[in-house]
C-alpha cells in the first residue's frame, strides 16, 4: 500500500487475508472490510499484529468477515478507536480486556461470535459508550459489580442469548439515559434489581427465558415498579419466569403477599372495603363512558384543553380544526416533520388563513415534543418568532388521542425551499440574506438572554425558519427546545437528562454526540452552520464533506482569498450584474466581497468546534449589522424586501 495518506478504507466483498503492510497507513481514520450482509467475500487467517499501528483509527469494522483465531492484542494500542464492529465471525476466547483502553468508544458489537468466559470489568473504563452489542456468544458467569454504574451514557444493552448467571447488577439504576435493554435466554436469577424502577428514559426491556424469581422491588413500595418502563405493559416482557408478584394490573402478577399475619376479622372487612371501592369504580367509569359517547355525538367542542398555553389563547375544537383544513386534505397539505404534519386552514372565527400542525402521536416521542413546545412558546414575544395563536389536546371521532398547535401562516415558505429550490421566483441576494442571518440572530438572542428562562431551541436550520410577505424571517419548531432554569420541572429534567443526540445531524454540535449537556453555545453553532449554508449554497451533509472535511473547514480553508471559489453560484452571479450597472465605481467587486468575507467569518466563528471558542450572539448581531451597513453604504442594494 503505497499510498499514506488514506484517511478511509472501505472495501466489502472481498476475500484472502488481510494485508501486512496496511500498518503503514499511520493516518487511516475508518477501515471498513466487513461485506455488510450483501459481499460474498470472507477474510481467511488470522488477523495481522500490524493493524496495531493503525493509531489514527476510529472505526474498525470487520463484520461478517470470517476471520478465525483471537483478536490480536495490538489492537489495544487503537486509542483513538470511536466505533468497534466485528460482529458475525468466528473470534473465540474470553473478550479482551485491552477494550478498556478505548476511552473514546461509544459503539461496540461483539454480537455472534464465540466469545466466553466472564464480561470483562475493564469495560467500565469506557466512559463515552452508547451501545453495548454482546448478543449470541458464550460468555457466562455473573456480571461484575461497578461495570454499569460507570457506564453513565449507555442507551442500548443487549446481552441476549448467553449464559450469563446471577441477578441484575444493583448498580443498572444508574443508568438514567438507558432506552432499551434486552437479557433475554440466559440463566438470570434472583430479584429484579429494585433500581430497574429508577431508569425512567427504559423504553423496551425484556428478560424472556431466565429464572428471576420473588417480588419486583421499588424504593419504598415493595413491589413492582411503577415508574420508567414498568408504568407500560408493551414496555417489558416477563414470560418465563416464575413466582413473580406485583406491578400494574396490566401485567395480571399476583399480588405480594403481606407476610404480617392478618386477623380473620380484619381479612373479612377489607374484602367487603374491596368490593364496595370496586363496585363504585365500575360505576364511575361506566358514567363516564356514557357521557364521552354523548358529547362525541354532539359535538367535538367537548374535548377542549384547559389551555397548555393560558386561558388567554382562542380555544378551539378537534371538529373545528378538521372543518378548517378540509378534513386535513392532502390538497392544504404544506409541510411534514419527524413528529407529525402541517396543513393550512381557516378558522370560521379568523379572517387570515393559519397553520395547524398535526403531531403523529405514532412516532415516538411526538407526545412529548407537544408538550415541550407549548411550555417554550407561551415563554416568548418576539417579531422573529413564530406566533403560536392556540393549542388542541383532544380525541378525533374514531376515540383516538389528537393534539394539534396552530400557528399564523407564513407565506413565503421556508429559508431552505428558497436555498435549495432552483425557481427564479425564488433568490435571495445578498442584502436580503443578511437581514434574514440579522432576523434569525435576533430570534435565538430573545431565547437566550430575554426570556425568564433561558431558552435553547437545540434544532436550529434553514427549514425551521419561515419567511413573511415582507421576506421577515421567523425561528419555528421548538419540539426539541430545552429550559435551563430549576423550576422548569418536566421539561428541563427530559431534556436534560438523555444523551440521546438532540437535533438534525449537520447542524449538531459535536459535543452533543458525545452526551454533552444542552446549552446555548449548541444554538450558536447551528446558527453558524446555517450561515456558512447560506453563503455557500451547499448542506453540511453534501456529498463532498467527508474524510474529515466538513461545511465549517471547507469555508475556513477559501477565507479570505478563495472565497469566490466556495459562493453561491447566484451571489456570483448578483456581483456580476453589480458590476455592469456600476462601471464607474471599479472598486464595487471587491467592497462586495469584502462584506461577503466578514459574513463568512462570523459563520466559521460562530461554527467553531470548542464550545468556548464560539462567537456569542450578541457579538454575531454587531458583525453583522456593521456589515450591512458597510454594503449599503458602497450604492449596493439588492432587492427590497416586500
Amino acid at each position: 500500500m503505497s499510498n499514506l495518506e488514506l484517511f478511509h478504507i472501505n472495501v466489502t466483498g472481498i476475500s484472502g487475508s488481510v494485508p501486512k503492510d496496511l500498518g503503514n497507513l499511520k493516518n487511516l481514520e475508518w477501515f471498513n472490510i466487513g461485506d455488510n450482509y450483501f459481499g460474498n467475500g470472507k477474510i481467511s487467517g488470522n488477523i495481522p499484529d500490524e493493524i496495531g499501528n493503525l493509531v489514527g483509527l476510529n472505526l474498525l469494522d470487520m463484520r461478517i468477515t470470517a476471520p478465525t483465531g483471537t483478536l490480536p492484542t495490538s489492537i489495544g494500542k487503537l486509542q483513538n478507536l470511536e466505533r468497534l464492529f466485528i460482529g458475525w465471525n468466528n473470534f473465540f476466547g474470553e473478550i479482551p480486556s485491552f477494550i478498556g483502553n478505548f476511552s473514546r468508544l461509544f459503539d461496540l458489537q461483539l454480537y455472534n461470535n464465540n466469545f466466553e468466559g466472564r464480561i470483562p470489568l475493564a469495560l467500565r473504563n469506557c466512559k463515552n459508550m452508547q451501545n453495548l452489542d454482546i448478543v449470541e456468544n458464550k460468555l457466562s458467569g455473573s456480571t461484575p459489580d461497578q461495570l454499569f454504574g460507570a457506564l453513565t451514557n449507555l442507551i442500548v444493552v443487549n446481552m441476549s442469548y448467553n449464559s450469563l448467571t446471577s441477578p441484575l447488577p444493583s448498580d443498572f439504576g444508574n443508568l438514567k439515559n438507558l432506552v432499551e435493554l434486552y437479557v433475554y435466554e440466559n440463566k438470570l436469577s434472583g430479584e429484579i434489581s429494585k433500581t430497574l424502577g429508577e431508569c425512567y428514559e427504559l423504553a423496551a426491556f425484556d428478560m424472556v427465558g431466565n429464572f428471576f424469581q420473588g417480588t419486583f422491588l421499588s424504593i419504598t413500595e415493595g413491589e413492582v415498579p411503577k415508574r420508567g418502563v414498568f408504568n407500560k405493559s408493551n414496555g417489558f416482557s416477563i414470560v418465563g419466569n416464575k413466582n413473580l408478584c406485583g406491578g400494574i394490573p396490566e401485567i395480571k402478577l399476583p399480588k405480594c403477599i403481606n407476610p404480617k399475619p392478618r386477623k380473620k376479622g380484619n381479612a373479612l372487612s377489607t374484602k367487603a372495603i374491596i368490593i364496595l371501592i370496586l363496585g363504585i369504580l365500575i360505576a364511575s367509569i361506566l358514567v363516564v363512558l356514557l357521557f364521552i359517547c354523548c358529547c362525541r355525538k354532539r359535538s367535538g367542542k367537548k374535548f377542549i384543553p384547559t389551555a397548555l398555553l393560558g386561558h388567554s389563547y382562542l380555544r378551539v375544537s378537534y371538529k373545528e380544526l378538521l372543518q378548517a383544513t378540509g378534513g386535513f386534505s392532502s390538497s392544504n397539505l404544506i409541510g411534514v416533520g419527524s413528529f407529525g404534519s402541517v396543513y393550512k386552514g381557516v378558522l370560521h372565527r379568523q379572517e387570515k388563513p393559519v397553520a395547524v400542525k398535526v403531531l403523529n402521536l405514532q412516532n415516538r416521542g411526538a407526545a412529548k415534543s407537544f408538550t415541550v413546545e407549548c411550555k417554550a412558546l407561551r415563554k416568548v414575544r418576539h417579531r422573529n418568532l413564530l406566533k403560536i395563536k392556540t393549542s388542541c389536546s383532544s380525541i378525533d371521532y374514531q376515540g383516538n388521542d389528537f393534539k394539534a398547535l396552530v400557528f399564523e401562516f407564513i407565506p413565503k415558505g421556508s429559508l431552505d425551499s428558497w436555498l435549495h429550490e432552483q425557481h427564479e421566483s425564488r433568490y435571495l441576494n445578498f442584502v436580503q440574506r443578511l437581514d434574514i442571518a440579522i432576523d434569525v440572530a435576533n430570534a435565538v438572542d430573545n431565547l437566550h438572554h430575554n426570556c425568564e428562562a433561558v431558552i435553547v431551541h437545540c434544532d436550529l436550520k434553514p427549514s425551521n425558519v419561515l419567511l413573511d410577505d415582507d421576506m421577515v424571517a421567523h425561528v419555528t419548531d421548538f419540539g426539541l427546545a430545552k429550559l435551563l432554569s430549576s423550576d422548569t420541572d418536566t421539561m428541563g429534567n427530559d431534556q436534560a437528562s438523555s444523551s440521546v443526540m438532540k437535533g438534525t445531524i449537520g447542524y449538531v454540535p459535536s459535543e452533543y454526540g458525545m452526551g454533552g449537556a444542552v446549552s446555548p453555545e449548541g444554538d450558536i453553532y447551528s446558527y453558524g452552520i446555517l450561515l456558512l449554508e447560506m453563503i455557500t449554497g451547499r448542506r453540511p451533509t453534501d456529498a463532498m464533506f467527508h474524510g474529515g472535511l466538513n461545511l465549517h473547514n471547507f469555508c475556513n480553508m477559501a477565507l479570505p482569498e478563495r472565497l469566490k471559489e466556495i459562493l453561491d453560484s447566484r451571489l456570483l452571479e448578483q456581483i456580476c450584474e453589480n458590476n455592469e450597472r456600476s462601471r464607474s465605481q471599479p472598486n464595487m467587486e471587491a467592497k462586495m466581497l469584502e462584506s461577503l468575507v466578514s459574513f463568512a467569518k462570523v459563520g466559521v466563528a460562530c461554527s467553531a468546534e470548542a464550545p468556548g471558542e464560539r462567537m456569542g450572539i450578541k457579538d454575531a448581531i454587531t458583525e453583522l449589522l456593521a456589515t450591512k451597513a458597510r454594503l449599503l453604504r458602497t450604492g449596493i442594494h439588492g432587492r427590497d424586501r416586500r
